[in-house]
Formats: C-alpha cells, sequence, structure tokens
C-alpha cells in the first residue's frame, strides 16, 4: 500500500471561490527583493523631482534649526565658532543626503594622526586638536569584518573600515574615528547580502510609489495632447483609399482645411462632409494624481504640504497637525539617531574648541516648529502673567524671590528670543538684584526730606484716590508714517501706553517711582525694535498694537501690589491706534523702535480711552 502524504491549510479555504486554495488570485503575490543600483539611485536622484525631494527633505529639516548650547555666553561663542570653522552643520547635511540616496555614509574625524587604524583617544585632543571633517559615502567605504564580541562597544558593527585612496591606496579606518549615518537601518545583518553594517537607500521602499505616479502625470500629461479631436466623415472614403491620387489629393485637402482653420477659426468642407468634435474630459484626473501624490507622501513619511509645497484644501484638510507629527518625529530621530552617533564628534569638537571639557556643559536640538508672531506674543503674555503671580499679584504674598523670579524670567527671554537685545541690556544696566540707587539719587532725596516741612508727610496729597498712569509715546511722527503707510485711519490724536487703570484708591506714594527700576533718561523709556508685536482688535479699539516689555509689566505688577486694582482680566502693554473699520490681516506690525515719556499720574476719568 502506497503512502498517503495529507497537506493540512490552517486558513481559510473555499472550494466554490477557490479562495485559499492553489488557483486563488492572490496566491501569486509574494514580495521579493530587487535591490536598486547606484545607476538607478543616481538617476533617480539627477532627472526625477520626486525621489530629490524624498531624500534631501528630512536631511535639510533635520540641520535646519541646529541645535542650543547651554553655557556661558563667551563659551558658547567658542564652540560655535568652531562649529562654523569646520563647516559642521554642512557636513552633517551632505552625510544625511548621502546616506539617505545611497544607504550610508560617514563623517571622518580628522586630527592630524597617521594611524586611522587605531582608536580615536579623545582626552589627548587639545585646542583646535580637530582639523578637518570629511563626508565619505557607502561607496568609498568598505565594511570589514563585524565585531562579534558581546562586551566590545562595538558589537555588531565593522571591526574597521577600508577607504580606498586614489586608484591604488586603501587605508584602514578605526570607526571611533567615524560619525556613520545610514538610510534605512537592516532589520538584522546575519539576514542581509552585500555591503554590512550599511543600510537601504530609502529610495528602495519607495521606488513603486514614485514611478506610479510619474507615471500617472506623464499619462495625464499625454492626454492634452487629445483634449480636442476633430472628426470629419467623407463620402465613400474607405473605398477611395485604393486610389494613390486619391490619398495624396485627401491629405492636401485636410492640410489646406487646417491651415484655413489656424488663420481665422473658419473650416472649409465640401456640402456632403460631415464635421464634429469630441472633447476628453478631465474633471476626476485631478483627484487620481492627488492620490497617486499622497500615496507617495505616506511612503516616503512626509507631509503632502512639506512634500508638494502646497497648502491643504478642504473642509478635512490636516496640514498643520500633519506638520507637528513630522517634526516631532524628526526631533525624535535627533535624539534617538544623530545624538548618539555624533557624540565623539561633539567631545572631540568640544576639547578642539575650549582646549577641555566642562562638566556642565550640554546643548539641546532647536524646536522644528516655528510659531507665528501671535503665537511667540500669546506664550510671552503667559510666561509675564506666570511670573507676575509667582512674584506675589493681586495683593497676594510671592511664591518666590523677586530677584531669583527676575534672573530666571530674564534668562527665559534671553533664551526664546522674545525680547531682542535683552541680554546685551543686562550686560550693561544690570539684573533687578543689581539696581541700586546712585549716589546722586541718595543725595537728591536726602535733601528733598530736608527741604520737606514735617506736617507735609500728611498732606492730602497722600489721600487714597483712583489712579490712571501712563506714558505718552514720544516718537509719535515713526508710528504715524508707518499708520499711514498701513492705510490705518483717524488714529488717536494722544499716543500712549497705560500702566494702571485703578478705580479703586489708593496712596499714589506708596505706588512709587518708575525711576527707580534703573537708569533712565529724562524719564523716558525705550522699547527696542523687534520682539513679539502684533495688531488685534481690543476693548472699544479695532486695532491697539501690542508689544512686550517686562519693564513695564513689572512697573504694573508693582503698582498693583501696592493696592491698585486692575479692571481688565490680564494686562498686556499696548497703544491704541483707531476706532475705524481696518483689514488687519493686511497690517504688518510696527516694529521700530518705541520711546515712552515719563509717568503720568492722574485720576481715573472713564472718558478717557486706555
Amino acid at each position: 500500500m502506497g503512502n498517503i502524504i495529507t497537506l493540512a491549510r490552517d486558513s481559510l479555504t473555499n472550494l466554490v471561490s477557490r479562495m485559499g486554495t492553489g488557483r486563488d488570485k492572490a496566491a501569486s503575490s509574494y514580495y521579493a527583493f530587487a535591490p536598486l543600483t547606484d545607476a538607478e539611485l543616481l538617476a533617480a536622484y539627477r532627472t526625477a523631482w520626486l525621489p530629490r525631494k524624498i531624500v534631501d527633505i528630512p536631511a535639510f529639516d533635520s540641520v535646519r534649526a541646529w541645535r542650543d548650547w547651554q553655557a556661558e555666553g563667551d563659551i558658547i561663542e567658542l564652540i560655535e565658532n568652531e562649529e562654523n570653522r569646520l563647516n559642521l552643520r554642512g557636513k552633517v547635511f551632505e552625510a544625511k543626503v548621502k546616506a539617505r540616496l545611497w544607504g550610508g555614509a560617514a563623517i571622518h574625524i580628522g586630527t592630524g594622526d597617521a594611524d586611522l587604524a587605531s582608536p580615536l583617544e579623545i582626552e589627548r585632543i587639545g585646542k583646535g586638536g580637530v582639523k578637518y571633517l570629511t563626508v565619505l559615502s557607502r561607496r568609498q567605504l568598505n565594511a570589514g569584518e563585524l565585531d562579534r564580541d558581546p562586551a566590545s562597544e562595538f558589537y555588531g558593527q565593522p571591526k574597521f573600515y577600508t577607504l580606498t585612496a586614489g586608484t591604488t591606496a586603501q587605508v584602514q579606518i578605526h570607526p571611533s574615528r567615524l560619525v556613520i549615518c545610514q538610510g534605512n537601518a537592516q532589520p538584522d545583518i546575519d539576514l542581509v547580502d552585500g555591503q554590512l553594517s550599511w543600510g537601504d537607500s530609502v529610495l528602495q521602499s519607495v521606488m513603486d510609489a514614485i514611478k506610479q505616479a510619474d507615471g500617472t502625470a506623464a499619462n495625464i500629461a499625454s492626454l492634452v495632447f487629445e483634449a480636442k479631436i476633430d472628426i470629419i466623415k467623407v463620402p465613400n472614403f474607405m473605398a477611395s483609399l485604393a486610389n494613390e491620387d486619391y490619398k495624396n489629393k485627401i491629405l492636401e485637402r485636410y492640410t489646406l482645411a487646417n491651415t484655413a482653420k489656424g488663420i481665422n477659426g473658419t473650416l472649409l468642407l465640401d456640402k456632403e462632409e460631415e464635421y464634429e468634435q469630441k472633447s476628453a474630459s478631465f474633471a476626476t484626473l485631478p483627484d487620481v494624481l492627488d492620490r497617486f501624490l499622497q500615496i507617495v507622501s505616506g511612503a516616503a513619511d512626509i507631509p503632502a504640504t512639506r512634500l508638494l509645497g502646497q497648502a491643504p484644501a478642504g473642509m478635512n484638510a490636516t496640514g498643520e497637525s500633519d506638520l507637528r507629527n513630522y517634526y516631532d518625529r524628526l526631533s525624535a530621530m535627533q535624539q534617538v539617531e544623530m545624538t548618539p552617533a555624533m557624540h565623539r564628534l561633539d567631545e572631540a569638537l568640544i576639547r578642539s574648541a575650549l582646549g577641555s571639557r566642562p562638566a556642565d556643559l550640554y546643548y539641546e536640538w532647536a524646536p522644528l516648529w516655528g510659531m507665528s508672531e501671535k503665537e511667540k506674543a500669546d506664550v510671552f503674555k503667559t510666561k509675564s502673567d506666570a511670573a507676575r503671580a509667582l512674584a506675589g499679584g493681586n495683593g497676594q504674598s510671592p511664591l518666590l524671590p523677586i530677584d531669583a523670579l527676575s534672573e530666571a524670567l530674564v534668562n527665559a527671554f534671553v533664551e526664546d528670543g522674545s525680547l531682542p537685545g535683552l541680554e546685551a541690556a543686562i550686560e550693561e544696566f544690570g539684573t533687578l538684584a543689581e539696581q541700586e540707587p546712585s549716589e546722586e539719587d541718595i543725595a537728591a532725596a536726602a535733601n528733598q526730606n530736608a527741604a520737606a516741612p514735617p506736617q507735609r508727610k500728611a498732606a492730602n496729597d497722600a489721600e487714597p484716590r483712583s489712579l490712571y498712569v501712563r506714558r505718552d509715546v514720544v516718537n509719535v511722527s515713526e508710528i504715524k508714517a508707518w499708520a499711514e503707510g498701513h492705510g490705518i485711519p483717524d488714529l488717536v490724536s494722544d499716543l500712549h501706553v497705560t500702566i494702571v487703570y485703578s478705580r479703586t484708591p489708593i496712596d499714589w506714594i506708596k505706588a512709587g517711582n518708575a525711576s527707580e527700576w534703573g537708569p533712565a533718561n529724562n524719564g523716558q523709556l525705550l522699547i527696542p525694535p523687534g520682539g513679539p508685536r502684533v495688531v488685534e482688535p481690543l476693548g472699544n479699539m479695532t486695532a491697539v498694537l501690542m508689544f512686550a516689555s517686562s519693564q513695564i509689566c513689572w512697573r504694573h505688577e508693582e503698582i498693583v501690589r501696592a493696592g491698585a486694582s486692575h479692571d481688565f482680566e490680564g494686562y498686556q502693554p499696548h497703544i491704541s491706534l483707531t476706532k475705524a473699520n481696518v483689514d488687519l490681516a493686511k497690517i504688518e506690525p510696527y516694529r521700530g523702535k518705541i520711546v515712552l515719556g515719563p509717568e503720568v499720574f492722574e485720576e481715573v476719568n472713564d472718558g478717557r480711552q486706555i
């Protein structure tokens, strides 16, 4: 009796439809790896826009905002100068592009050592020790034997790389002297043929989607030439084609007809001939092409708004959220891939720039998502409100020492760039904790107290009254010129900044003097150019110029702590402009300097515009 072999299928099988059997149409579908050659990759990158953008965009975005070193200003300057000398940012971008295109690349840390096969001793690098940085692709570096020692720092990586120099010379380079960048990493190098330790080109997995999109676009382009077809019916046409003279006459006849039609739009036909036109419809073709481009966008993991350079359209458009997710992924890639890969290079860079390695020196990748001017102003206002709350606003006890809070706030504003020139101003005028009255101020105060009669201390001037404090704008002409240039009509006559508007009575003397907040020029206050500025409606004004000023905010809070009220939710320094109708979308905020005069104390007048 013969052996019987039974084949068991652990899957859904339908003998009627042949699903799951050998006759299933899907049974022949399988994945096969067909590697793209270097010539194909180069041709795609050089001749087609989609492959080039897929390679370049993430590489560029990963270094676009670069990074922020956390240290003293002079140390940061030295490190950034060293980065510029070595063109580090450009070298990383070049390496990322080559890695994404070819599957791998490396940055060689050139220290002038003769023996490149030995490990790089970072601790021995002194000031100026990094001589150059050279980008090498995986086509120039051949990976050697893999390190199989689990205790080795380079486990799973080649023990050395071989660089082919010129036509004959070969140089071995230790992996500690290289910053390795990969395209699409291999899941398991033991299952991959070819170049060990290198990845795949990012175009390998998206090339089919690219070809389909390019093919669809090419077919749509060819249809343009068939958009309109002229059809002419000629009596006895087929029967007459056997005559060669007839062929020549018919070609000459309709060549002349087309020529006449092209000149004056008149088509000359015989009475018995019939003429009609057929037009191709392109109504659904844009949607078809968009679908293919969306597939490319998903395959490349790049939002369509970034890949195609177009704004999202439609009710369900999510361009902003897609971009945020994309930048979040790039930020994670910077932390997970780029930071570890660049660790040795960064350590060598610090020593080359400073001659030593400060223990507290580090960097953070700068945010990739750029905020609008309004978002910057909102963040600034949020930080200022939080600082006022910590300082004990609205009569509450302070939660933090005011000097410590001021130092932290200055550092925050310097780092995020909310107040351009703040760091230089602090160096010139000092911090809040360093503000002390000058000898002239002390002498003047002593003379004033000595000259004043004792009974004046209890005069009616100290009786609590409502309080309105403002600073009038000094450089009115500059702001008026800006307003006229942007079509802002009916500018208010008295441009000013309201500091406090308190209907609650207060002893004005307790409100203090603004001059105690630092050096002043005839009581004037200069708001430097730049920083967050927005033009928005506020109260009964259709347009006000909002700007950032920590000194005005602190002055407002000081008077509030002295007992004044603030009848409006939140406080934001601003200059009221007009009540007339204006198109705010077309107005670019005034970004020049704002010069404010000394503080003016008055009682509250509800008819005044604040």
